[in-house]
């Protein structure tokens, strides 16, 4: 049984799997792009999800899963799913977290780099000592937001909460899977104990053969942040036209005016078969995208929005596989992929990490510890 936002029930159905719904979906808030553009506002966006999208629902979502885990042998949260956890623990359930990229762990050893507060990450060589203080007033800020739920566990009967739902209280005692590849990130002592690095756990839909000419840039914004793109696919068009170069757009929902013959605008194309037959990816570092060109073997441009989107932007370019470009400076597209192509350690970076993470499976590292789980619980 898959529970998520009744918008996704084609897509899970789709797959043979069970379908159950879980809040009420993204229609309840109006206009997707609106709602969006209010999700990815860097200073207030983190906010407005916990506020206006998690805690008025909890009652709606613990009663959804509520039904939903009825002859169920083991619960996987996702970081927002704060009512998971607490299913599972009124139903005597293990329970099994996930951790979608390394910026989720909150680690003082590794700091991550947080939009809207690049400039902190300066303060880094000065040792843990900055980042438990900032870590540490997230959590005062945190501890207001989530009041709500303190109160929905209360009326429950359930004792208080191991620290916030959305830093140290989103790991399980039981089981956490990191579901990002690796190489993004070394071990930390301040890890969560019970963690597995699984890899990406890869899918990108119906694989549709696309006809490609050459080696053409191909420009992605992954499934949310191409809703926001705002001038970004002008640049592309731009940054492709000044260097003579073919490109692919994959917009979305986006319709652009009419476009040179050697520049392509379609709205979905499956990644795993596009970006290794580029020249180069330039996409926003969500971690779904970032796996999939971290396979591809393709030098990146990275233009982060928001989210973790910075911090996995920093950690694929010290892999020697990316040039980073701030959202602010989308302008100078052109000069920065000139560089990018001109680089062969960085394209050879590129060739190698693919190699490495050609035999990394993510889905089934994870399901294999799921399974384990439900086996020693049983």
């Amino acid at each position: 049984m898959l529970a998520s936002v009744p918008e996704y029930r084609a897509d899970v159905e789709r797959e043979g799997l069970e379908f159950a719904p879980l809040g009420p979906g993204f229609a309840h808030y109006g206009d997707y792009a609106a709602l969006l553009r209010k999700v990815f506002d860097v200073r207030h966006g983190t906010e407005f999800v916990v506020r206006e999208m998690v805690m008025p629902h909890l009652r709606l979502t613990y009663s959804q899963l509520e039904r939903a885990a009825e002859g169920a042998d083991l619960v996987v949260s996702h970081p927002l799913t704060v009512t998971a956890p607490m299913v599972a623990q009124k139903r005597g359930l293990p329970w099994a977290a996930t951790v979608l990229s390394p910026m989720s762990l909150m680690s003082s050893w590794d700091p991550p780099l947080i939009a809207g507060a690049e400039w902190l990450h300066a303060f880094r060589s000065l040792g843990r000592r900055t980042y438990a203080a900032v870590f540490a007033v997230l959590r005062l800020i945190g501890h207001r937001w989530e009041a709500p739920l303190r109160a929905f566990r209360r009326e429950l009967g359930l004792p208080p909460p191991r620290g916030l739902a959305l830093l140290e209280g989103q790991f399980s005692p039981h089981l956490n899977l990191a579901l990002f590849d690796p190489q993004l990130a070394a071990p930390q002592p301040d890890w969560p104990s019970r963690l597995l690095v699984t890899g990406a756990p890869l899918f990108d839909g119906v694989h549709d053969e696309y006809r490609l000419e050459g080696e053409p840039l191909v420009f992605a914004l992954g499934s949310s942040a191409v809703w926001v793109a705002e001038d970004f696919w002008k640049h592309a068009v731009r940054a492709a036209q000044d260097l003579g170069r073919r490109a692919v757009l994959i917009v979305g929902p986006a319709r652009l005016p009419s476009l040179p013959q050697t520049i392509k605008a379609v709205s979905y194309l499956p990644y795993s078969t596009i970006f290794p037959r580029a020249a180069a990816v330039i996409h926003q570092a969500g971690i779904g995208t970032l796996s999939q060109a971290m396979r591809s073997g393709r030098p990146q441009l990275i233009v982060p929005f928001a989210f973790d989107q910075p911090d996995n932007a920093r950690r694929a370019a010290a892999l020697g596989v990316a040039r980073v470009l701030a959202r602010e400076s989308v302008s100078r597209m052109g000069d920065e992929l000139a560089r990018l192509l001109g680089d062969a350690r960085c394209e050879a970076s590129a060739r190698r990490l693919a190699s490495e993470l050609a035999s990394v499976n993510g889905a089934e590292a994870a399901a294999d510890a799921l399974l384990k789980m439900v086996t020693v619980t049983n």
